[in-house]
């Protein structure tokens, strides 16, 4: 692993775009899913030579629901394979997966591949990938202040303790992808004082370089926390 000098322990990924991608390609919206997971391959692999200890990436938020049915089942058709082809490469670069959300509530047979995933990755520590599984900020905060109030404690740092992330660094950068300028319900607090940075750029079309720009751009970035 090369040394880093953008200091970001933490970044997070809104992968938007994959639909907007294949439209503009005359191609079913699959298609744009099937090219975001090569992007994924390409800026997980990444990762870890920039110096990232961690990495979230938003995968399929608990409003991904309403879409439609087919492209529901796509999605997890996709994941599933993604996770069984990438497994191995995963044990092999000292990747350790972690799923945060309601990611249990899934289909018995993408739980099970899931919690084999992540037995097989436990000790690795190069980097931690974790991916947003049926997840939103605000069911996660519901459960981290109930975890909270059932020890009798309701403070920041007990609500902190109980979040999904909470063992995972703070969050230092997080990056969304195809123009939009909003956060859609993931990492909200987390994201208290993270940079935040927007890019044009369509998800499947994300490559490593766009990925240090990123990291490049936070480096610049005056981190005061409130302060002067």
């Amino acid at each position: 692993m090369t040394t880093p000098n953008h200091g970001a322990r933490h970044v997070a990924i809104i992968m938007d775009g994959n639909g907007r991608w294949a439209k503009k390609r005359l191609l079913p919206r699959v298609a744009g899913h099937k090219a975001g997971v090569e992007a994924v391959r390409n800026i997980v692999r990444a990762a870890g030579d920039m110096g990232i200890e961690a990495m979230t990436l938003y995968a399929f938020s608990s409003e991904n629901w309403k879409r439609p049915e087919d492209e529901v089942n796509d999605l997890m058709g996709l994941m599933k394979r993604f996770i069984l082809s990438d497994l191995d490469e995963f044990a092999a670069n000292d990747v350790k997966l972690k799923v945060i959300g309601n990611w249990r509530a899934l289909a018995p047979d993408v739980v099970a591949l899931i919690e084999n995933a992540l037995e097989r990755t436990s000790g690795n520590k190069r980097t931690t990938l974790a991916v947003a599984l049926n997840y939103g900020a605000q069911d996660e905060l519901v459960r981290a202040a109930q975890a909270a109030a059932a020890t009798g404690e309701i403070s920041e740092a007990a609500i902190a303790a109980h979040l999904d992330t909470a063992d995972m660094p703070p969050l230092d950068l997080l990056i969304r992808t195809s123009g939009e300028v909003r956060l859609s319900n993931f990492l909200l607090w987390q994201s208290a004082y993270a940079e935040l940075y927007f890019t044009d750029i369509l998800w499947p079309d994300f490559k490593p370089a766009d990925l240090q720009a990123a990291l490049d751009h936070f480096a610049r970035r005056d981190r005061r926390y409130g302060g002067l």
